[in-house]
Formats: C-alpha cells, sequence, structure tokens
C-alpha cells in the first residue's frame, strides 16, 4: 500500500512540475496569439489531472512571466493581479463541470474569465488613464481572452483525449 501511495505522490509530483515548468517556459514564445491559447490549455491540463488546488498555484506565474519578458505591454502591469484572478475563476469555473460536460466547463470558464477581464480592465483603465486609450487598452482584455480561452479547451481536449484522461 505505502507503494501505491508513494507512486501516486511521484505522479502527482511529475505531472505538478512539468505544468508549472510549462508555464514558465511559453510565454518564451512572446506572441499572445501563441502563448494564450497553451497557458488557458495548460490551466485545464492541470485542473483535470491535479484538482483545482493544484492548479490555482500554476495560475499565478504565467502572466508575471509574460509580463518580464514583454509578451504583455508595459501598460498592462497593473493588470497583472487580476489576469492571475481572470486564470484561477478559469480553474475554478471548469474543475465542478468537466467531468459532467468538458465543453460546458470550457465554455462557461472561458465567458467567466472573458467577462471578468474584460469588467476588470475597463475599470482599471478608465481610473488610471481617464483618456480615449482605457477602452482601446481594455480590448486587449476582452475578445482575444475569450478565444485564447476557447482554443486553449480545445488544445486541452487534445491532449488529454491522447493521454487518455478523459
Amino acid at each position: 500500500m505505502e507503494n501505491v501511495v508513494s507512486g501516486e505522490k511521484t505522479s502527482t509530483m511529475f505531472w505538478f512540475l512539468s505544468l508549472l515548468g510549462l508555464a514558465v517556459f511559453f510565454p518564451f514564445f512572446q506572441l499572445q496569439i501563441v502563448t494564450g491559447p497553451l497557458v488557458n490549455a495548460l490551466l485545464f491540463i492541470a485542473t483535470v489531472v491535479l484538482g483545482w488546488r493544484k492548479a490555482v498555484w500554476i495560475c499565478l506565474l504565467p502572466s508575471v512571466v509574460a509580463y518580464s519578458l514583454g509578451v504583455l505591454p508595459a501598460i498592462l502591469g497593473p493588470m497583472i493581479p487580476f489576469i492571475m484572478l481572470g486564470n484561477i475563476i478559469l480553474v475554478v469555473v471548469f474543475h465542478p463541470l468537466w467531468r459532467k460536460n468538458f465543453w460546458l466547463g470550457v465554455g462557461a470558464a472561458s465567458i467567466l474569465k472573458f467577462i471578468f477581464l474584460f469588467a476588470s480592465s475597463r475599470l482599471l483603465f478608465s481610473l488610471i488613464l481617464k483618456n480615449t486609450l482605457a477602452p482601446a487598452i481594455a480590448m486587449t482584455m476582452s475578445w482575444p481572452q475569450l478565444y485564447s480561452a476557447l482554443i486553449g479547451g480545445i488544445i486541452a481536449y487534445i491532449f488529454l483525449k491522447f493521454v487518455k484522461r478523459i
């Protein structure tokens, strides 16, 4: 019995460290059109493989790394805590739904993340910038975020089918 438990812990640690490493690595692609869907896929995969509690820890790194590499423009620096929260929303909403219906989970999580990021960016940038740039900058936290999350869900589904986790 101890070997089984030890093996499960080793497997969980392997998955956690692998996914965490990818969360740090993906922003090096330096293209939001690539990085965004890959990070979202990683969050969906982490939720399925590790559960929401461990997946939440992975939510915290990608935006910090992307910002430090310049993938996120400097003007979006104040959005980093909100991006982290958006990723946590994605994981927490997806978790209870994915076993019932994977696509319902992906859709609901993606839409709620999109709404949160769009609303928080509009509010934040209207307070900080108070000019015509605020809506334009806030748009980067709107539709592209929804597409990125949905494409990430497709990538995650293909990966999880391949490793027979769903």
